[in-house]
């Protein structure tokens, strides 16, 4: 071999150790067009660059529709420096309608893993600027993905959703995709918490994975979520309609109940999704994340016996209840503007983390409706489901009468929530602050379903009815033929209260452990948990129960 063949001739080269190895050459044969290493670095450094900043035009579109990049959704997400991507290079292998000239890198879909406060995380995000974010198989194949390794790690799911539906060029593999998608969130139901978070537009199959999963937050004025858009919706019944109007943000947080939270821009949205992250556990099988100790068991709060109007019929803000009990008065409410007669909260309570129920009487006087049992039902079965305590707070005075009600099958919706509560094993604690009446005081976490320690104030009534309606009912006859039926009512009313809704009747038969002073509530709540913490309860063996959806 001739020194004009190679360029360099290896030679043995000691080392420490006495072994000997080939000194690496310096080049391929002469004439090779093989690449050096540095080269292979540059076009990967360049090609990462390129798929990294996305296509110039198409991003500043995204910009001027006042939304930001998937990118750029990440990070305002994700810890700083924390993301590791996925199959960055991934594309698609369809050929037909001219999809064979165009097969950017990603293929319309971030994917990978992060932290929120330190803790893993498991997250996608639609990109809008790569064919306007829809799913075709590739896309979908990254999703099934990141959702596999997000259920088998034990980590929450963030789905960031800004797409404009199926790949119709990919056809039936884009619906395969979809169904995909919704197999694995049932799977992962109750194992991992998860949580969709809405961009941009969500229409037809892609609504489902939202609806299936844990939270949804969804963002005014750019999120749209619906089965069929304006145009299908015009040509079937005649009538125009906005994507606002049809599918907005305020559609699903205060009509349909499909958005838990709603928020006005999307660094505010994901901010708060971080929070929430904070508040719950990575999986079914780890508790939530605890901070330190408060010292709520001889935590006293005199503005308890303030806000609450001795009064049954007076109107206050349960908020301002649950403030008083959670550390800092800090609380996460979901479903803020969707039957707000019920609250439905997750705060934390001498550092640990949990859920909290209640009537508020400013809304409808604090009853339950259809749409209130099955808010209440969903919240008391995520709480159940992910070992979070549940407290719940009683100021109710029945159900909503009414045609409409019964038509709406309030019946089967109150069904949910009795359902939920006789099925959960947490701890669970009831405060009775003032009425509690009929089938609504059995449905709030009775002693007769299963809570396990029920608190009362001096201010409770507990009863079938409220003393008026049980005298109208029970003396009809004598009111109707008294002298003065006005004096004779009061009397009766009277008497009934003193004997049937005294606040020590239902502790003296065992169904009120304790009636205690209002401002001793944030104690004896702590107090209660930490008593039932190591709560172990045993279900019957089944396969699942027949929930009355």
């Amino acid at each position: 071999m001739s020194a004009s063949e190679v360029d360099f001739v290896p030679v043995p080269v000691p080392r420490p150790n006495g072994r000997r190895h080939a000194a690496p050459a310096r080049g391929g044969q002469a004439g090779s067009s093989a690449p050096s290493m540095g080269r292979l670095r540059e076009r990967d450094a360049r090609l990462r660059a390129q798929v990294l900043a996305g296509r110039r035009e198409a991003v500043e579109r995204q910009h001027g529709l006042g939304k930001r990049t998937a990118r750029e959704r990440l990070d305002l997400l994700l810890d700083e420096g924390s993301f590791l991507e996925i199959e960055m290079y991934r594309r698609h292998r369809s050929h037909g309608l001219k999809m064979g000239e165009n097969r950017p890198h990603t293929d319309g879909v971030v994917a990978g893993s992060g932290t929120i406060f330190g803790r893993r995380v498991f997250v996608y995000a639609q990109d809008f600027t790569v064919f306007g974010g829809s799913l075709g198989e590739a896309h979908a194949a990254k999703i099934h993905k990141v959702m596999d390794l997000a259920l088998e790690n034990g980590a929450p799911l963030i789905g960031l959703n800004d797409s404009g539906g199926a790949r119709i060029q990919e056809g039936v593999m884009s619906l395969d995709g979809y169904g995909g998608i919704f197999h694995r969130n049932v799977r992962a139901s109750g194992v991992i918490p998860q949580i969709s978070v809405i961009l941009g537009p969500c229409a037809g199959g892609a609504a489902y994975s939202p609806a299936l999963t844990d939270f949804t937050f969804m963002v005014r004025g750019s999120a749209q979520m619906y089965l069929t858009g304006p145009d299908v919706v015009e040509a079937v019944s005649g009538r125009r309609v906005t994507h606002a109007e049809l599918g907005g943000a305020d559609v699903h947080g205060e009509l349909t109940g499909v958005a838990t939270f709603v928020h006005d821009d999307e660094e505010t949205c994901l901010e708060e999704v971080r929070y929430l992250v904070s508040l719950l556990p990575a999986n079914n099988l780890e508790p939530a994340p605890a901070a330190a100790p408060r010292g709520a068991a001889g935590d006293e709060r005199p503005r308890l016996a303030e806000i609450v109007p001795v009064e049954p019929n007076k109107p206050y803000d349960m908020r301002l209840v649950v403030e008083e009990l959670v550390d800092d008065g800090e609380f996460i409410e979901l479903h803020e503007n969707w039957a707000p007669n019920v609250i439905c909260a997750l705060a934390r309570l001498d550092g640990e983390v949990v859920g909290v129920v209640a009537n508020q009487p400013m809304v409808l006087a604090g009853v339950l409706d259809a749409d209130a049992a099955q808010k209440a039902a969903r919240f008391v079965r995520f709480c159940d489901a992910f070992g979070i305590p549940l407290v719940t707070l009683v100021d109710v005075p029945g159900f909503l009468p009414g045609i409409e009600q019964e038509h709406a099958g309030v019946i089967r919706h109150g069904a949910k929530l009795l359902y939920a509560y006789c099925e959960a094993t947490v701890p669970r604690v009831q405060v009775i602050l003032r009425k509690a009446y009929g089938g609504a005081y059995i449905v709030m976490d009775s002693r007769s379903i299963g809570c396990d320690l029920s608190l009362a104030w001096p201010t409770n009534e507990i009863a079938v009815m409220g003393a008026e309606g049980a005298v109208n009912v029970l003396f009809r006859r004598e009111l109707a033929a008294a002298a003065d039926p006005e004096g004779l009512r009061a009397e009766l009313v009277a008497e009934y209260s003193e004997q049937l809704m005294h606040p020590y009747y239902a502790a003296e038969r065992g169904l009120v452990d304790d009636v205690i002073d209002p401002v001793r509530t944030r104690a004896a709540v702590a107090r209660g948990l930490e008593m039932l913490r190591r709560k172990r309860a045993s279900t019957p063996q089944r396969k699942h129960g027949n929930t009355p959806l």
